[in-house]
């Protein structure tokens, strides 16, 4: 199931010009790489306006019960073993255990996605290096230029093929994941009991399917840099230092303080999301008490106060967004920065240490240090972000999924030729005009 939900089947269009050209069932990778499932749906498109009768249906696979149902069971699974053991349920563990499958072969196109980034560097100082001694009668080297060509050019179009396609099945894994989530939230608020609802309202259950649920979409596309990001910095680090020595360390102490600034960054935006969770529950329940009430509003002319108070309101839960945001803003700043300042410092302190540096070798730590702008200045502080904001949510849906439910009363019927009601001086009427209700019965 997890390498299946990696390449998925075909989607089912609903008219009758995209049944015939989407028959298949499965998709091979390299077919899911091209996104030519999309062509029908364009030409319909470029021949007439679409409808909804063109658009494809859902995957079973994607469908909300059966991605609700399968994480229920997991969730289930994780109350029973913590009963067991007398320990809290985890919907943390319950989350892995249902998609870590998918997550490790996604994994796997990470590693090998920054590791061609990684490795595109070397082959191209390797041709500058043929330029700088270029020997006509060496035919050798001239054939060996060509591979490191060759080389850098299949680097770049796996890495092409291996970015789309890890983001597009990431997206997928977050969509699911927010679907089911959606799912067990609905369910389980039909199945609160009275004792639980005095411990939730209808906002809280609103931010829920509206805004944590979202978390997961975004953490999903940045998740796998937690780690990829730190190992292709000790990766980099191994290779600056086989070109150019001692030197490179600087402009690498210059990015593991901001690796760290960003770790307590993380910090930071979890404890906002905590605090602007709680505002937003507070502002949606009060405006549904005032749109609920809006009668007795009028009547008592209470406007101007309840404005003042959902503004008030409203003015905490932006302070809170704002401050994130001013986070945020500082991390996409290092994006822009950070590997400049870093090419800077290892070359001035190359300089101080009189170190001899060749074309060849500019080139080398140039791109090496480029590699690091996306994977470590760019996508690790968005997981950081994103996994501090995920963690929040999952605690919040947690406490919901853990309250009170009505008491299953499991009805046992009576088996064949067993009296199921005994009735005495029984008096019963009913309108002419309608079936006798006991026709079909003795009584």
């Amino acid at each position: 199931s997890g390498v299946s939900s990696v390449f998925p089947s075909t989607l089912v269009p609903e008219s009758s010009q995209l049944r015939s050209a989407q028959n298949c069932s499965l998709r091979f990778a390299f077919v899911e790489s091209q996104v030519r499932w999309l062509n029908p749906l364009f030409k319909i498109g470029d021949e007439q306006k679409l409808k909804q009768d063109d658009m494809y249906s859902v995957l079973p696979d994607d469908r909300s019960q059966h991605l609700g149902e399968e994480l229920q069971g997991y969730w289930d699974q994780e109350v029973l073993r913590a009963k067991t053991y007398k320990q809290e349920p985890s919907l943390m563990k319950a989350i892995v255990k249902c998609y870590w499958k998918c997550c490790l072969v996604l994994g796997i196109f990470t590693f090998l996605e920054e590791g061609t980034r990684v490795v595109q560097p070397i082959f191209l100082g390797k041709m500058v290096s043929y330029i700088e001694n270029y020997d006509p009668a060496n035919s050798a080297a001239l054939q060996e230029a060509y591979g490191y060509a060759a080389g850098l050019s299949a680097c770049v179009l796996v890495w092409a093929i291996l970015h789309h396609l890890y983001f597009y099945h990431m997206q997928r894994v977050g969509m699911k994941l927010r679907v089911a989530v959606c799912h067990m939230i609905y369910c389980k608020s039909l199945r609160l009991s009275s004792s639980a609802m005095g411990k939730t309202t209808t906002g809280q259950i609103v931010n829920l399917l509206s805004n944590d649920v979202n978390r997961f979409d975004q953490v999903a596309m940045f998740l796998h840099y937690l780690w990829m990001g730190p190992l292709q910095v000790v990766a980099v680090t191994a290779l600056l230092w086989k070109e150019i020595g001692m030197s490179c360390l600087a402009g690498m102490a210059v990015l593991i303080i901001l690796l760290l600034l960003q770790s307590c960054f993380g910090m930071l935006f979890s404890s906002l999301r905590s605090k602007t969770a709680a505002l937003t529950d507070d502002r949606i329940r009060t405006m549904s008490e005032v749109i609920t009430g809006i009668r007795t509003v009028k009547m008592n002319a209470w406007e101007k106060s309840f404005i003042d108070l959902i503004t008030r309101l409203r003015r905490k839960e932006i302070s809170r967004i704002l401050k994130s945001s001013y986070l945020r803003g500082m991390n996409l700043a290092s994006f822009f920065t950070i590997s400049k300042i870093m090419i800077f410092v290892t070359f001035i302190t190359n300089e101080l240490l009189d170190n001899r540096i060749t074309a060849s070798q500019v080139f080398v730590v140039v791109m090496l240090i480029e590699a690091l702008r996306f994977s470590s200045t760019l996508y690790f502080p968005m997981a950081v972000e994103k996994v501090s904001e995920a963690v929040v949510s999952i605690r919040r849906i947690k406490n919901f999924l853990l309250l009170d439910e009505i008491p299953q009363v499991n009805t046992q019927l009576p088996s064949e030729g067993e009296v199921m009601v005994d009735m005495q001086d029984f008096t019963a009427f009913w309108d002419e005009v309608t079936d006798l209700p006991f026709q079909d019965h003795d009584c």
